[in-house]
C-alpha cells in the first residue's frame, strides 16, 4: 500500500491535494466528505452497515435528526440537507413528528390569553368561529407546532384564503385546565379577537331599479293620491226653500172630464 502526503487543498476547498513519497511523485485528489471526517476523529462504524446508514450517522445522529425535527425542520428539509432519502431520516424522525402533532392537539384545547384574561372558550372554538365568520372552511386548515429554545412550544395554524397562504403562530403553555395560549403575530391576534368572529352587518335587499338592463334616473316624487282623496269634497248645493206664498187649492175636475176620461189640461191619458 503507498502512503501519501498531504500538499494542500484545491481552489474551491473541497479536495485535499495529496502527493506520494516514492521517485515518482505522483498527485491524488482526495474529496472531503462526512466518512473522511469521521475517520480523522477516530470513529468507529459497524462493518454491516451501509454507506448511506454511515453518513446520516456521522453528519446527523438519531438524536440531532430528532432535535432539530422537534425544533421545526421537515423530514425533507433534513434529507436535502444531508443528500441522503427521505426515508433514512423519517425512521428517526417518526416519533418526534407525533410529538409535535400531539402538542398542537393539546394547544387548540387550550385558553386564548385576552385583555381581560382567559378567553372561557378554546382555541380551536374561537378560530373556527372567526373562520366560519369569514367564509372559510374550518375543516381545511392544518395544525403543526414545535419546541423552541426555551423549552415552550409555538403553535402554527395555517389556512388558505383565495390563492393567498396564511399563517398564524401562537405560544402554547401547559397548564390546568388545559392551558393557556398567546398570540405571537398580528394574524393569530386577528383570530382570537372577540370581534373578528363577528357576522358582519346584514345588507337590505336592493329593489331592481333597472328594466331591460338600462339605466334609468331615479327621481323621489311623492306617491300618487287619489284625487277624491287628496282634494277635499265640495259640499252638495243646498235645496232651494220653497216659496211662500198663498196657498194653493189644487184643481178639481169637472164631472163631464171624469166620465170622458180626459184631464183637467185638455189632454187625453
Amino acid at each position: 500500500m503507498r502512503e501519501l502526503r498531504v500538499v494542500g487543498l484545491n481552489v474551491d476547498g473541497r479536495r485535499i491535494i495529496c502527493e506520494s513519497d516514492d521517485s515518482e511523485k505522483d498527485m491524488f485528489s482526495l474529496r472531503v466528505d462526512d466518512r473522511l471526517r469521521a475517520a480523522m476523529r477516530g470513529d468507529k462504524v459497524a462493518s454491516n452497515q451501509t454507506d448511506i446508514d454511515v453518513e446520516v450517522q456521522n453528519v446527523l445522529r438519531p438524536k440531532e435528526i430528532q432535535a432539530k425535527i422537534r425544533a421545526g425542520a421537515s423530514v425533507e428539509q433534513l434529507a436535502a440537507s444531508a443528500g441522503v432519502p427521505v426515508e433514512r431520516v423519517e425512521r428517526f424522525a417518526h416519533p418526534v413528528l407525533l410529538e409535535r402533532a400531539r402538542a398542537a392537539e393539546l394547544a387548540t384545547a387550550a385558553h386564548p390569553v385576552l385583555a381581560d384574561g382567559p378567553a372561557v372558550l378554546t382555541l380551536l372554538e374561537i378560530v373556527t368561529t372567526a373562520l366560519v365568520g369569514r367564509g372559510l372552511d374550518p375543516d381545511s386548515v392544518a395544525w403543526d407546532a414545535w419546541r423552541n429554545e426555551d423549552s415552550r412550544w409555538t403553535v402554527q395554524l395555517a389556512w388558505k384564503a383565495g390563492r393567498s397562504d396564511n399563517v398564524a403562530h401562537f405560544r402554547y403553555t401547559p397548564g390546568a385546565h388545559g392551558g393557556t395560549v398567546s398570540a405571537s403575530d398580528d394574524a393569530a391576534r386577528q383570530l382570537i379577537n372577540p370581534d373578528f368572529g363577528r357576522p358582519l352587518r346584514p345588507v337590505a335587499v336592493v329593489p331592481h331599479l333597472f328594466d331591460n338592463h338600462e339605466p334609468h334616473e331615479v327621481q323621489e316624487t311623492p306617491a300618487a293620491v287619489p284625487e277624491q282623496i287628496s282634494r277635499p269634497a265640495e259640499p252638495a248645493p243646498a235645496p232651494p226653500a220653497p216659496k211662500r206664498g198663498r196657498k194653493a187649492r189644487p184643481a178639481v175636475p169637472a164631472w163631464e172630464d171624469v166620465l170622458l176620461g180626459v184631464r183637467s189640461s185638455g189632454t187625453q191619458p
